[in-house]
């Protein structure tokens, strides 16, 4: 097949099956079920009606989502702190980073978000193409003009090309699919997509001409001498290459979507008990009515045959299995690694380190080359750095999966009840304690302390 400049890599290739899943579970049941025979096979012989409403009744458990969400968060549970190294210019322009109405805490999240959830987040710096007339910095900064982030989705990457400049493995290209909005008439608009190539000092952009074919559309040149692209990893595999770092639960929660289905089938089917007639001929005649009897031949008998319920309760065993095994693979990132040996900790000095916080130092030395390509691009000879919170790890899986549960509440993806009898599995509480029990006290006990209304309240 020949190549065009819409072609992707062999690299982007292989990291797409990962992204694709990933963006399904974290579209919810809707894309799941627009994805249909691809994460929810058909059973064999089932026709195509049947197929389609099983697939309509499935409900995803959200936990990839609700996951990577939770996880993501916990670095800006608390405000990212620009250091003092950061140009006052810049510390304005971070109130509004992509000229969006997103500041700059706001949109490292969601950049650690993509990290945690696609394995790859991409900020490029862009910068608005100079009108007519508007030649020197200063014209620049008179018409409004300046620097902003834009979130490159990792859908979006088509490729790249990468060699050694002065010793460092440097982007020599990068292209990307883009939609771009244009006029429609006097009130429309319509979506025109378009592959832009960023090169050293240059950019190009192509769309498809009437034959399909990609054609140049546009060019033009950039004061800048490198590609003004910054990369965080949710777990590096080379250069500009990542993977999610909860591939493993995606699959599970893949696994667990099946297996709900299977179950609302097999529930489906079990509440609806089946009347048998034994030992009558063809001429038998049934009426069932509250005043009506049934007239039966001697030694014939007629009674309702009913599921033993064993398939139901494995089912549900196999679904709580499931879940729990997501719990864990998601704890699991918030717990500190001690067995790093001491030329991992010199070199990534990642002493007690969790991966959720080494993920969250890719985010953060991702905005810190984002911030230092915005000053680039205004002349500043420092762009400065910036400082996420890392104190959220655990020493242990146990810890871990405690403060996972507890989180997962107040997501609402667990019950009270429900995390309750986790916890006492786990014997985080004393196993004598009843769930019932304890929510009778905690009733009688009333709200806690400062969220009751009336005097004293809210500083009254």
């Amino acid at each position: 097949m020949d190549k065009t400049v819409a072609t992707p890599s062999d690299a982007v290739l292989e990291m797409r099956p990962a992204w694709e899943l990933t963006e399904a579970l974290l579209g919810g049941t809707c894309e799941m079920r627009e994805e249909g025979e691809k994460y929810l096979p058909k059973f064999p012989a089932e026709d195509a009606e049947s197929y389609k409403s099983r697939l309509s009744a499935a409900v995803l458990f959200p936990a990839y989502q609700r996951t990577v969400t939770t996880l993501a968060g916990k670095p800006f549970s608390k405000p990212l702190t620009l250091g003092d190294d950061v140009p006052e210019v810049i510390q304005g322009h971070a109130q509004n980073i992509d000229l969006e109405g997103r500041n700059l805490h706001t949109f490292a999240a969601d950049t650690m978000e993509c990290a945690l959830g696609y394995g790859l987040a991409l900020i490029l710096v862009d910068y608005p193409q100079r009108p007519e007339g508007v030649r020197t910095l200063a014209d620049e900064r008179a018409a409004g003009l300046r620097p902003y982030f834009v979130q490159i989705e990792p859908e979006q990457v088509l490729g790249w090309r990468a060699g050694r400049v002065n010793g460092e493995w440097t982007l020599q290209q990068f292209r990307f699919m883009e939609r771009v909005e244009e006029p429609d008439g006097d009130f429309g608009t319509t979506e025109v997509e378009q592959v832009r190539v960023l090169e050293p000092g240059s950019w190009a952009t192509y769309r498809k001409n009437q034959k399909g074919e990609w054609i140049p559309h546009a060019n033009g040149v950039t004061t800048l001498s490198r590609i003004p692209l910054a990369v965080a990893y949710g777990q590096r595999e080379g250069f500009m290459c990542g993977r999610p770092p909860l591939l493993e639960m995606a699959y599970l929660n893949v696994a667990h979507w099946q297996s709900a289905s299977d179950q609302q089938t097999v529930l489906h089917v079990a509440r609806v008990p089946i009347l048998a007639a034994i030992g009558v001929d063809e001429t038998f005649n049934l009426v069932v009515g509250a005043q009506s009897a049934v007239k039966m031949p001697v030694s014939a008998d007629l009674k309702f045959v009913e599921h033993t319920g064993a398939a139901i309760e494995a089912g549900a065993k196999d679904l709580k299995d499931l879940e729990e095994r997501m719990r864990q693979a998601g704890a699991e990132l918030l717990v500190i690694d001690n067995k790093l040996t001491a030329t991992q900790v010199s070199a990534e000095n990642a002493v007690g380190m969790c991966a959720l916080q080494r993920i969250g130092e890719s985010v953060e030395d991702a905005i810190d080359q984002a911030l230092q390509l915005m000053a680039e691009w205004i002349g500043e000879p420092e762009g400065g750095h910036v400082t996420l919170f890392k104190d959220y790890a655990a020493a242990s899986l146990s810890d871990a999966s405690t403060q996972m549960i507890k989180d997962w509440v107040t997501v609402g993806l667990l019950s009270k009840e429900s995390a309750f009898n986790e916890l006492r599995r786990r014997s985080a509480i004393s196993a004598d304690l009843n769930w019932e029990e304890e929510k009778d006290k905690i009733d009688a006990e009333g709200p806690a302390l400062g969220l009751m209304g009336g005097p004293g309240a809210n500083g009254q």
